[in-house]
């Protein structure tokens, strides 16, 4: 897997994916970015929030475990006060919408994306306290 980052002026820069998908990252205002993009520090959760994401709406798929009609996933983080400003603490939080869903089941989904598959929760944990749990919302 390889990237490519190019610089767009200030404190912007692209970022090309070796699957042909281009995203802008900038930095804060207060530091002389021109909010033009997400942080790189956002795109980690966002990295992690469709990783953990795309494993539990498989294996729900896969499991048969009632209509899943949306999933959404509210990731909260906490930074180390001074630099570098690593996540101390991260929250992972999915509400799962849709018509008679198994509630073992989606436990059971949203577990095995925090404690085997999701490859950014794994990376992630060796240096972040990490925590995840669900809501299943019916409708």
């Amino acid at each position: 897997m390889a990237t490519l980052i190019k610089w767009q002026g200030g404190m912007a820069f692209e970022g090309q994916t070796e699957s042909g998908h281009s995203v802008l990252m900038d930095a804060a205002p207060e530091v002389g970015g021109e909010n033009k993009g997400a942080r790189p520090m956002e795109m980690v959760l966002l990295g992690l929030g469709g990783c953990t994401s795309i494993d539990v709406i498989m294996m729900l798929n896969k499991s048969q475990s009632g209509l899943v009609k949306d999933c959404q996933v509210e990731i909260s983080a906490e930074r180390a006060e001074s630099v570098p400003k690593v996540f101390t603490k991260i929250h992972v939080h999915f509400k799962v919408y849709g018509q008679g869903l198994n509630q073992k089941k989606v436990e059971r989904a949203v577990n095995l994306s925090a404690e085997k598959y999701c490859s950014v929760s794994k990376m992630l944990e060796s240096s972040v306290e990490m925590s995840h749990d669900f809501e299943i919302i019916e409708g």
